[in-house]
């Protein structure tokens, strides 16, 4: 049984209406859904979530970007876990074709501000791709830092967001616009006890700020941010839920 944020992108992307909702609430006039429209999960019919280096050509063919990104990433592939997506969508970004990259959220504790841990006895191959996907992550860091000073990625503490904006400004970086969005769910007091749920647009701005704070500035958000070969641009959007999740 799906419960909190799972849920409920996969009840909105179930609905004939989610592909004009989802451009409501991206609500950019440089924006639009790509035609076909493309996006993954499709609901229930089809859940899985996207790992871009194994699936990009669904959404833009034609590139060998996702190769690089898989080596920017990891030495050693096989076997080893690569960043999902709990929503992306194929858009058109100020006329050139790009992706919406979403971290869906639903209460609180869906926020991990941990970093990326390491066994102790971790094989050779683990260890190499630990430390390339550090590498990867101070790189994105410091091109980040000269467009806004004050960012912060690291691969040892929050490193989900660490990980979601070090991708979106490679992928950026190779010539594909990416907003990438941090989607709060409101209302589903469903999940009460596991996590304080989000209340509102209000509260999620604040959830979000205070997770941010030590990774990036205030005034990097919602800015078209220049990655070389394109642009991408960090969003907190906040809408209800369908139905509360079950107990």
């Amino acid at each position: 049984m799906e419960r909190g944020s799972r849920k409920h992108i996969l009840d909105w992307t179930s609905q004939a209406e989610f592909p004009m909702e989802f451009m409501e609430l991206i609500g950019l006039s440089d924006c639009a859904l790509s035609r076909p429209a493309i996006w993954q999960p499709k609901g229930y019919r089809s859940p899985e979530e996207i790992c871009l280096e194994d699936c990009g050509d669904l959404f833009i063919p034609g590139t060998d970007c996702w190769g690089k990104l898989a080596d920017w990433w990891l030495v050693h592939r096989g076997g080893a876990n690569k960043p999902n997506w709990d929503l992306v969508v194929a858009c058109d970004i100020a006329g050139k074709p790009g992706l919406a990259l979403v971290e869906a959220k639903a209460h609180e504790r869906e926020l991990d501000w941990g970093g990326k841990r390491v066994r102790c006895d971790a094989s050779p191959k683990s260890s190499e791709n630990h430390e390339r996907i550090g590498k990867a992550i101070a790189d994105a860091s410091h091109a980040l830092n000269k467009v806004v000073p004050g960012v912060n990625l690291s691969r040892d503490t929050h490193y989900q967001l660490a990980n979601r904006l070090a991708y979106s400004w490679k992928i950026a970086s190779m010539g594909i616009p990416v907003i990438l969005v941090y989607l709060g769910f409101t209302g589903d007091e469903g999940i009460g006890n596991v996590g304080k749920p989000i209340k509102d647009h209000a509260h999620w701005e604040i959830v979000m700020r205070e997770y941010m704070a030590d990774v990036v500035p205030e005034k990097f958000i919602d800015r078209s941010l220049d990655c070389g070969k394109s642009h991408m641009r960090m969003i907190v959007r906040s809408r209800p839920v369908l139905e509360q999740s079950k107990r």
